[in-house]
């Protein structure tokens, strides 16, 4: 009876599972602790991510025509290729006397190319109107940028004259006639007629980049109008 009773305890002691050290537990509660950490900062950075650059707000034109701007940050609308004329003269002196016998003379025809762009970066809510009954979008867009002058000396026509032109008197010519050159161009790309043109264009452009992605975005056909900084609204 007695053995009996000491194989049966021996047995409830076999099948009772050996207990886990509390040391063991707890080091492996540590050792799992920086993977959780990690996962949650994945987690939050994907988020993050996600809010910054997929996120818009279902419904909000003017989010989407912001984000095509954020998309196109700088716009070249317009550029002029149009040629210059300049003409300087160099008369070379002795003292305080100059020699006009030997006064020469250099005209210079260069090609001249100028761009005009607009800076979106700057333009925030204040500057988009929306419409929703009409379906239309009012946009204020800021002044043109006019590029300095590209002045394409390479391939420049000139036409010296003079008794004698020496190498002093031709460096001078061709650097006066350079300056000219910029001046007259720049006075050119602000020309009324040229600067309308360019001002058209860049109302043309915005209602291109701003139509389609609206399109394309679920908006419908939306009619974008489309002025300058303290200009009035064109009647449509």
């Amino acid at each position: 009876m007695v053995d009996h009773l000491k194989e049966d305890e021996r047995s409830r002691t076999d099948l009772m599972p050996e207990p886990v050290p509390q040391r063991e537990r707890s080091l492996a509660r540590l050792q799992g602790a920086p993977w959780l950490l990690v996962i949650v900062l994945l987690a939050a950075v994907a988020w993050l991510g996600w809010r910054a650059f997929l996120y818009e707000e279902e419904g909000d034109v003017v989010a989407s025509a912001m984000l095509a701007f954020e998309k196109q940050n700088s716009l070249t609308v317009f550029s002029s290729r149009f040629e210059v004329v300049a003409e300087s003269v160099s008369t070379p002196s002795v003292g305080p006397f100059d020699i006009d016998a030997l006064q020469s003379r250099q005209a210079m025809i260069v090609p001249t190319t100028v761009e005009y762009r607009l800076d979106l970066s700057g333009m925030d809510r204040g500057e988009f109107a929306w419409d929703a009954e009409g379906q239309v979008l009012d946009v204020t867009i800021p002044g043109l940028r006019i590029s300095r002058p590209n002045i394409d000396e390479a391939a420049a026509r000139y036409f010296t004259e003079g008794v004698y032109v020496s190498r002093d008197a031709s460096t001078s010519l061709s650097t006066s006639n350079s300056r000219i050159a910029e001046r007259r161009a720049r006075e050119f790309a602000r020309n009324p007629e040229v600067l309308g043109l360019a001002r058209t264009a860049a109302k043309d452009a915005i209602r291109q980049n701003l139509a389609i992605p609206l399109q394309v975005a679920g908006f419908g056909d939306v009619t974008v109008n489309v002025r300058f900084a303290g200009e009035e609204q064109e009647p449509q």
